[in-house]
């Protein structure tokens, strides 16, 4: 059996603030996951969707409105939500002029994703889409991690902790999360290597020996 396939794709979620210039970030990380998911040929297709979603909520919402993205499984679909606090700005899907620059958003989500909607929950809305990736339904999750913390990798993208809540000044969304990536892919292999009877000090000692290498 492939485990390309058959491989563990937790759901993951990333809040942050909508504002223009974190859509690329966005599309950025959601890119990656998709890569590491082994679902390259959703990446272009999903990424289009981040970017309308979000635009969405920056136009009809407001700038810096808490949002979060949030990616999982839905049996063979990948499906892409974008949470927002605005329960009475609901996207709709409206036929766009030629020259109209507003109503696009929502109908090129129509023409792209497989299936879309909203949903109103007690005090935020979920708008949502959903895209077929061929993946059978028997084996989405049937390979589990080796170590314990295996199984987090995909969820490392830890932005909140960075960037706080609502409001805080921080780092760059792109920047805190490949930051807090990069400290949980290198905890976990350090624990693959201890689970295969490697002494963990000696690989980071030996690590470190190669960077400082290169960057002399």
């Amino acid at each position: 059996m492939d485990c390309t396939i058959c491989m563990p794709r937790k759901p993951w979620d990333l809040p942050f603030l909508a504002e223009p210039q974190e859509v690329a970030a966005l599309r950025r990380v959601l890119r990656l996951h998709l890569h590491v998911w082994h679902l390259p040929e959703v990446v272009d297709v999903a990424q289009i969707c981040v970017s309308e979603l979000v635009s969405n909520v920056i136009t009809h919402v407001g700038l810096e409105t808490p949002t979060t993205l949030v990616v999982s499984m839905n049996g063979s679909y990948l499906r892409v939500e974008v949470h927002d606090p605005d329960t009475r700005a609901l996207p709709t899907l409206v036929q766009a002029g030629l020259d109209s620059e507003a109503g696009r958003g929502m109908a090129l989500i129509d023409a792209m994703a497989d299936r879309w909607g909203v949903e109103l929950r007690a005090d935020h809305k979920v708008t949502w889409c959903e895209m077929a990736t061929g993946l059978p339904l028997t084996c989405l999750h049937m390979v589990q991690p080796l170590t314990d913390g295996v199984d987090e990798l995909l969820n490392g993208y830890t932005a909140k902790k960075a960037l706080g809540l609502a409001g805080a000044q921080s780092e760059p969304l792109a920047l805190a999360a490949a930051e807090e990536a990069a400290i949980d892919i290198i905890t976990d292999l350090l624990r693959w290597m201890q689970a295969h009877g490697r002494d963990a000090d000696d690989v980071l000692d030996r690590a470190q020996t190669h960077f400082e290498a290169q960057v002399e």
